[in-house]
């Protein structure tokens, strides 16, 4: 196992993969320290989740440096990434014990009520993408619900993973209640099946899903799965174009254009296509790709060499489709695995930009007539984790994001992005479960009937 700087495409540093013996024995002993774990009360789980919080800030220059090292990310947008794992930290630590407290329910009984208990150990599997956001945004409510964590994360961001187990053990926790184990995906069916873990949490893409809640199923372990997206943003003739316009591009080139809730399909009304596409592109045009570590870079490399080219090749072959490249779309020939800022238009059913996720700068623009058929194009996909409207009429939008949108989380003039605060998840090809609010810290409990005759 290696990780590689996709900046240069030199590598960074190897590991050596752990044995089934040495994870076995790591389940285990995470075991152990979770039932020791789960007697603490709220307030003293607390306070080692506020510690971690304090730790990551303290350390996120750091931190920073070693994600924009390993996946190429902006320098201040991994420093931003560490920032919002504290703050979730501190969220939960605030919050775990009133979204977990005792639900009574007016029954026959002289005392009937629902109660949460933790599962376990919960086995995590990880991407690369948002190295640190990723796993804290599922480990700070499942650690406050009194639960142990087993981390798999993606071999290019072992560095990451390894540190995320140092700050979390020097918070106080036991060293055996949070783990990060070092294992090559194609060795995690008997990890996914073992008898000491309780459920499994994957992000990453819908066939790497599907493998695991197959495995997992098979077991009858609960699994939350966050996969791909490929969302839509409607653009309707009464919005704010040049609103719009800057969400979108904001919304399209998060993280280098590699985030599963980036915009990445714009629908777009006829009656305002040519406005939006003229503003849309000026916009695109000002990004700069470049080092991550250069204040005025704007796109990083991408995290891999095989994932550019994978991306240019759903470019080409949506070009030889019939899709017209108005920017970008050439794939550089200097070292490291960069890929430019793009725009498709003319873009239709049939296509790679339109009928699958591309993870990278790439935008695919739909012109359709008019809203009915902006709501239809919107929903036509095999995914469905976020999606986007942008109109002045903001009665109209909501009442079209709440009711006609197929997508778990549905934005008003803004683009999605997570929030402590929100459930965040999809439907369809994204997955299924949530993350994130009270609903996220229940999905690691056994929700629990107590009947008092």
């Amino acid at each position: 196992m290696k990780t590689i700087n996709p900046a240069t495409g030199k590598v960074i540093k190897e590991y050596s993969e752990m044995s089934f013996e040495e994870v076995s024995g790591i389940i285990y002993r995470a075991n152990i320290a979770q039932k020791q774990w789960k007697e603490k009360s709220f307030t003293n789980r607390s306070v080692n989740l506020n510690k971690i919080s304090e730790l990551l800030k303290e350390n996120k220059d750091r931190l920073g440096k070693l994600m924009s090292k390993e996946m190429g990310k902006p320098f201040s947008e991994s420093v931003g990434e560490i920032e919002k794992c504290a703050w979730v930290c501190e969220y939960y630590a605030e919050n775990a014990e009133g979204f977990l407290a005792d639900d009574t329910v007016e029954t026959d009984a002289s005392k009937s009520y629902v109660t949460f208990n933790p599962l376990g150990t919960v086995l995590s599997i990880m991407p690369w993408n948002f190295p640190f956001w990723q796993l804290f945004r599922f480990a700070a409510p499942a650690l406050m619900a009194g639960n142990a964590v087993i981390l798999s994360h993606s071999e290019n961001v072992t560095g990451c993973a390894l540190e995320i187990e140092k700050i979390i053990t020097e918070s106080g926790i036991s060293s055996d209640l949070f783990r990060t184990i070092l294992v090559q995906s194609e060795n995690m069916k008997p990890i996914v099946q073992h008898d000491g873990i309780a459920a499994v949490t994957l992000t990453g893409s819908t066939r790497a899903g599907k493998i695991v809640a197959s495995q997992a199923g098979e077991a009858l372990k609960k699994t939350v799965l966050e996969l791909g997206g490929s969302d839509p943003s409607i653009i309707l003739a009464d919005a704010d174009i040049k609103q719009a316009a800057e969400s979108c591009v904001n919304s399209r080139l998060l993280n280098s254009g590699q985030s599963c809730i980036a915009a990445k399909r714009f629908v777009v009304v006829e009656e305002v296509y040519d406005e939006f596409v003229l503003e849309f592109k000026k916009l695109m045009e000002t990004k700069k790709v470049g080092d991550p570590f250069d204040e005025a870079t704007d796109i990083g490399p991408m995290a891999r060499e095989d994932l550019r080219d994978g991306l240019h090749d759903q470019v080409q072959k949506s070009i030889e489709a019939g899709a017209e490249c108005t920017l970008g779309g050439e794939k550089p020939g200097a070292a490291g695995s960069y890929y430019p800022v793009t725009i498709l238009e003319n873009v239709i059913k049939g296509m790679p930009a339109y009928d699958e996720e591309l993870f990278g700068p790439v935008a695919s623009i739909i012109k359709v007539q008019d809203e009915a058929e902006a709501i239809k194009v919107a929903n036509d996909s095999i995914y469905g984790l976020g999606a986007s409207i942008y109109s002045s009429d903001v009665e109209k939008a909501e009442k079209i994001a709440a009711e006609q949108l197929e997508a778990g989380c549905c934005f008003v003039n803004d683009f999605v992005k997570s929030d402590p605060r929100l459930p965040f998840g999809g439907i369809k090809q994204s997955g299924y479960g949530r993350e994130l609010g009270l609903y996220g810290i229940r999905e690691f409990v056994n929700t629990k009937t107590v009947y008092v005759k």
